[in-house]
């Protein structure tokens, strides 16, 4: 009897270990898996959803650049915008790719305040008569629930090193002083923006600062107002790419090969990801700052 429980225990740790084993190669080869056309052809990265971490979008650039293989790049562009640094840091690298190759975006159902900031730097942009893009702006939005704490007869003490350590805390009301100096930072980063347009369109600073009030338009006006070059759908880009690049019959799509993370990183991340391990810890101020 004990023989046959063990022989029924060792059965079922094999299964277990064998199940975890394929779990894991499949999730190696799901992760790991390159993607990629043979001979010359056009290079794809996407760009969908809100920015909020460019650095894989950064990376699959980077290796756009250096494939040979690649002789234009498609950039497809569907996104709201984002956190500011995140959509500066693919501005950047669109435009060391553009230096080298050409790059043709694509705008989807809408490429808008950092999704178009991304954008302004390619050889080209196509758009659809209803994208909705432009939105030339920054934000930064805070919380103030100082008159529900007071209803509920909670109090909020701050120790802080300086005037401005605790700016936009949701305890109390906003100085003056306080809101001058955010104002600073938005004109600051708004300009950024509004050069960024204007070098990448090749327009006048001032032609662009005329429309940077955070307006959105569709694809149709945005064509009037020359952030756009054309519109067309993404398969209108990829040959328009294809042109650029001299790449002669269909062209084969290219995609950047995909971030190699192992299997044991990935369950690890992700169940650091529903304990909320993976969530930064700043001053106790939530700041919504975005364009």
């Amino acid at each position: 009897m004990k023989n046959r429980w063990l022989i029924w225990t060792a059965f079922g740790t094999g299964g277990i270990l064998l199940l975890f084993g394929v779990c894991v190669l499949v999730a190696t080869a799901l992760i790991g898996d390159n993607e990629g056309g043979s001979g010359d052809g056009v290079g794809l990265v996407e760009v969908k959803g809100v920015i909020v971490d460019g650095q894989d979008t950064v990376r699959q650039l980077r290796a756009l650049k250096k494939d040979k293989r690649v002789k234009a790049v498609v950039l497809r562009v569907d996104s709201p915008g984002g956190v500011v640094g995140p959509s500066q840091e693919i501005c950047a690298q669109v435009r060391e790719v553009a230096k080298v190759k050409n790059v043709v975006v694509s705008m989807g159902s809408v490429a808008a305040s950092g999704g178009y900031y991304i954008s302004a730097p390619a050889t080209k942009i196509f758009a659809n008569p209803g994208t909705i893009t432009g939105s030339i702006g920054v934000l930064m939005k805070f919380s103030n629930l100082e008159g529900l704490m007071d209803k509920v007869g909670m109090k909020a003490y701050t120790i802080k090193s300086g005037q401005f350590k605790d700016v936009g805390s949701p305890g109390r009301e906003m100085t003056a002083e306080e809101r001058a100096m955010l104002q600073g930072v938005i004109d600051s980063t708004h300009s950024q923006f509004v050069r960024a347009v204007a070098e990448g369109r090749k327009l006048p600073v001032a032609t662009v600062g005329a429309i940077a009030d955070g307006r959105i338009f569709s694809g149709e006006q945005a064509l009037a107002l020359k952030l756009v070059d054309r519109l067309g759908t993404m398969q209108d880009a990829i040959d328009e790419a294809a042109r650029l690049g001299g790449v002669t019959g269909e062209p084969s799509i290219i995609k950047p090969p995909k971030k190699r993370t192992s299997a044991w990183d990935f369950l690890v991340e992700s169940a650091a990801g529903q304990l909320g391990l993976l969530k930064g810890a700043g001053d106790g101020v939530s700041v919504d700052y975005r364009m």
